[in-house]
């Protein structure tokens, strides 16, 4: 009896992995997303392996040297060298490490942050949710950029300077979202069916209303992710992000400005890197959200039946 109960639950897990990976699947850009964000995900877990140099080596006798494909490129520097001879391949893939791993983590605290705030000010409602709002509009009123560089340069530059900071000024999204869910099912039968039976509000929080918000909240995290990838490079480009000799793809656009117009690919090839990061999340994150939406199920369902048949009727019709 024991096997058989937990034979059920993982059938229907990789029923319904299947059933996603499907739908994923007609979705052709959401699925072309999805492959560039997990090789980008593997490219700076496995980055020590798949480079080939050091990203700080410098080689002077090596310096701008072109990809490839141009006149004086080699084979040894597939992108080409920057104007320390250091390879722009590698810089790339260790870049990845530093630039994903700072929106991550960056996203993990704006999020927890921003989720407590939502709930308990949507939860508890009243003063408690006018003083909490109302710290949130102070906040957003300042701008993002000149915030982030004041705290950066009295704090010093530096990966983890910036992941603080980043969160500081990302958090309000977040609890915008949550306090506005959670108002909205702050009277829903099952909200106050819990409180009837004697539950604790953080039992009602936790066990009862977060659950709940897991879709839109997943949602955001991953737009907000591309945000932070981006900012991420507009600080690094300005002097005050990540320094060297680590690397991120901001600080490879900044290095590179000066000689943009004799070493293009100095700009080029990290630029491209973080287009391709910034869509492939959207594309994704898109999906997601028609995904997670019983409503949008709904009218993606309906507009494909819809346009079975209308095939139908022309087959029928030919």
């Amino acid at each position: 009896m024991a096997t058989s109960s937990t034979h059920v639950p993982s059938a229907a897990a990789a029923s319904g992995l299947r059933g996603a990976i499907a739908e994923l699947w007609q979705d052709k850009a959401a699925a072309v997303g999805l492959v560039i964000i997990l090789l980008l995900i593997l490219m700076a877990v496995f980055a020590p392996l798949i480079a080939p140099y050091d990203p700080a080596a410098q080689a002077i006798t090596a310096r701008l040297k072109p990809p490839v494909w141009m006149a004086r490129g080699t084979w040894d520097h597939l992108l080409g060298t920057d104007n320390l001879g250091r390879d722009v391949l590698s810089r790339i893939i260790w870049g990845a490490r530093a630039t994903l791993t700072i929106g991550a983590v960056t996203c993990l605290l704006a999020a927890t942050l921003g989720t407590l705030v939502g709930l308990w000010a949507g939860f508890a409602g009243g003063r408690t949710d006018t003083l909490l709002m109302r710290i949130v509009d102070i906040q957003v009123s300042f701008p993002g950029i000149f915030l982030i560089l004041l705290v950066v340069a009295m704090l010093g530059p530096g990966i983890w300077t910036l992941v603080a900071v980043l969160s500081m000024t990302n958090w309000m999204v977040y609890a915008r979202l949550i306090r506005g869910i959670v108002s909205s099912t702050r009277q829903t039968p099952y909200v106050e069916a819990a409180e009837l039976i004697g539950c604790k509000p953080g039992r009602v929080i936790f066990r009862h209303i977060l659950p709940n918000l897991v879709s839109p909240l997943l949602t955001l995290a991953i737009l907000e992710f591309t945000n932070i990838v981006l900012a991420e490079a507009a600080v690094s480009f300005l002097g005050f992000g990540v320094q060297p000799p680590a690397t991120s793809w901001g600080l490879d656009v900044a290095s590179g400005r000066d000689y943009l117009f004799i070493a293009w690919w100095l700009v080029t090839f990290p630029g491209l890197t973080i287009v391709a990061t910034v869509l492939s999340i959207n594309l994704f994150a898109n999906w997601l959200r028609v995904t997670a939406d019983p409503e949008e199920r709904e009218r993606r369902f309906a507009r494909a039946e819809a346009a079975k048949r209308r095939r139908r009727t022309r087959g029928a019709n030919a």
